[in-house]
């Protein structure tokens, strides 16, 4: 792989960056100065050959996608934050609740991933969550079900008066295979109050994926960006989540979400430039050296920006979605889902090789 580095020191303009050239070749983890030098770096082609340079070292030339399907079973939330769009007080005009029927209706034998989250609906008991798990487990077998972020087991261990450990145990009885990365935004204490004040903090999200991973249950983790951080706190969230992998090993990949501020209490948010997006996914391969994957969440950065990202660290393409409603209720500009057929072909032209997945990354078919 040493031949993505040939002729760097010559090409680079930034000579900072070759310094940590240098600690990557030697396998020695970045520190929080050479992440500041990422984030402060205008030499962004010699970033992404870095970024590239880790990326093949674990993948090669494969990126990643699972055929699945977004399902919120409601939008009825008894929090409400800044940056949310999706979140809706029971006498909205826009607020649903889904019946059982409506939710097993969207399941078909294509899906390898089934992604649950939603409101927190400050009617439902817990056991109503873990039927919604019984009853898409058992109609689909074969697909993983991924359910449930931080925040909601949180407000379920509320509700129910269990512990965090016997919620996520409920729920993996239940036929929860994975949890999502969602709610983690940033865990920098005074950003955090200002988009997500009501949220459970960010030690209390560590926490509780500490707890899952612990009990045998994988997870993802994400960051919002781009709304009121600094550099300094993008470095300090991957810093504890590298921390809480180098203890527990059960991340599978990281998300960096780029925030959509159209239709939220935070639009007066002026949007960063598109090196900003391309710094965040290289910074996350180079720093999140212990975690498998770095995906593109396409459906935030558009499919066309997903596609430059594969060039900076990504690793994973995300998935069909079919129809998703968080980021797009926000304002996302992304179509609401795409087929198989789409993700092949936009890997291909990207010039890597399409691997489809499902939840855990077992690796079901090779487009070659």
């Amino acid at each position: 792989m040493e031949e993505i580095l040939d002729n760097f020191d010559q090409l680079c303009f930034d000579h900072n960056l070759i310094t940590i050239k240098n600690k990557i070749l030697n396998n020695e983890r970045l520190g929080f100065k050479e992440a500041e030098i990422i984030m402060e770096t205008r030499d962004l082609n010699s970033l992404g050959v870095l970024a590239k340079y880790k990326k093949f070292l674990k993948d090669g030339r494969k990126i990643y996608f699972v055929v699945n399907r977004h399902i919120n079973p409601t939008n009825i939330c008894a929090i409400s934050c800044k940056f949310c769009a999706f979140g809706k007080t029971k006498k909205s005009s826009d607020a649903y609740e889904m019946s059982m029927d409506q939710i097993l209706s969207l399941l078909n034998e294509e899906l390898k991933e089934i992604h649950i989250v939603g409101g927190l609906h400050p009617d439902w008991k817990f056991d109503k969550y873990l039927e919604i798990i019984r009853e898409v487990s058992r109609a689909m077998p074969g697909a993983h079900i991924k359910a449930f972020t931080a925040v909601e087991i949180d407000w379920f261990a509320q509700i129910s008066g269990y512990s965090i450990e016997k919620v996520i145990s409920e729920l993996m009885e239940a036929g929860v295979d994975a949890l999502p990365g969602g709610g983690a935004e940033i865990f920098a204490p005074e950003v955090r109050k200002k988009i997500c004040s009501p949220k459970t903090t960010g030690d209390s999200w560590l926490s509780i994926h500490k707890a899952a991973h612990k009990l045998g249950l994988p997870s993802n983790a994400t960051i919002l960006y781009g709304h009121l951080e600094s550099n300094h706190d993008v470095i300090d969230h991957l810093e504890k989540l590298r921390n809480l992998q180098d203890e527990t090993n059960g991340f599978l990949a990281f998300i960096p979400v780029l925030f959509q501020p159209y239709n939220t209490q935070l639009k007066y948010v002026k949007p960063f430039p598109f090196s900003y997006d391309l710094k965040i996914h290289a910074l996350s391969r180079l720093y999140l050296d212990n975690f498998p994957h770095i995906k593109a969440y396409w459906i935030t950065l558009g499919e066309k920006a997903a596609q430059v990202a594969f060039h900076y660290g990504v690793s994973d393409a995300d998935g069909t979605i079919i129809s998703e409603k968080i980021i797009h209720d926000a304002g996302a500009k992304s179509e609401v889902g795409h087929t198989r057929e789409f993700f092949v072909k936009m890997i291909k032209d990207s010039g890597y090789l399409p691997v489809e997945r499902d939840a855990l990354y077992n690796e079901l078919k090779t487009y070659d």
